[in-house]
């Protein structure tokens, strides 16, 4: 894959983003909050097969101009496809000699819910959304799948889907759990509590949940590129050598090996 173009980086930097942590490889060319183009294909399992081929077609279809940075997320996710993306973006930060600014991609999961609530777009899902968080705090909760009633999930309050802040770090919860426990001090708070992602396989423990919204969206990478550009403006940039993806939780195979380690140990 080449890069052509030169140019130089103004207050609206051009943004490779991309994101492979869930079956949605999603990738946009942004600069600033324009997107100038995007791809979102569903590629579970083949995101290393698709990446390569999906990001040089991107890129020509933008217009071919030098990029000023790439954006990628980090995980939580999909191990396989956190690291294929993170190992993507390193190689191509440092082939190109570009920033690398790394996102929660849990952050930009909730970032999708960001045009609903700036009223871009319609919530289909739930045609009262609009009116309902109408001048009330929103938290947004982005969630995906981590199997046996577990979710990764983390916790971003807004208003109008512009301005963010983190109210609760990445972490493997469990929904059973955290769910009720999140709209208790929603309904403490005023605030209009709102699941967005892997929605399906958590469907009923949601929907039991009283007050709360369930929209079941994928990452935006168009959203990446609003947050990738505001964050590489003020120099919050990452080593590409040090770069490193943020699985949340060992993988099995790592909890195997350190409990034989243990085992190991104490005979």
């Amino acid at each position: 894959m080449t890069n052509g173009n030169k140019r130089t980086a103004g207050d609206h930097p051009l943004m490779l983003c991309f994101d492979t942590s869930t079956a949605v490889l999603a990738a946009a060319v942004c600069r600033g909050a324009e997107v100038l183009a995007s791809r979102h294909s569903h590629a579970e399992r083949n995101h290393a097969v698709r990446i390569v081929s999906d990001l040089k077609a991107l890129l020509e279809e933008a217009g071919g101009e030098e990029i000023d940075g790439i954006a990628v997320g980090r995980g939580p996710g999909s191990y396989t496809g956190v690291r294929i993306g993170v190992s993507a973006a390193k190689t191509l930060a440092w082939a190109w000699d570009k920033p690398l600014v790394g996102l929660s991609s849990l952050e930009t999961l909730a970032m999708a819910a960001g045009p609903y609530l700036r009223g871009d777009k319609q919530a289909t899902e739930t045609a009262a959304f609009a009116t309902r968080h109408a001048e009330r705090p929103v938290w947004v909760v982005p969630i995906m799948d981590a199997r046996r009633g577990q979710v990764y999930g983390a916790r971003f309050g807004t208003t109008d889907g512009s301005v963010w802040h983190r109210l609760d770090e990445d972490a493997i919860r469990l929904i059973g759990e955290w769910g009720p426990s999140l709209a208790a001090c929603a309904g403490e708070a005023g605030a209009l509590l709102v699941f967005v992602g892997e929605i399906g396989p958590h469907a009923a423990a949601l929907e039991a949940l009283v007050g709360a919204v369930a929209l079941p969206l994928a990452i935006d990478a168009g959203e990446m590129g609003r947050l990738a550009a505001a964050r590489l403006a003020i120099g919050l940039v990452d080593d590409v050598h040090g770069f490193a993806p943020n699985y949340t939780q060992l993988t099995e195979a790592e909890t195997k090996l350190g409990d034989g380690a243990r085992t190991e140990g104490q005979a």
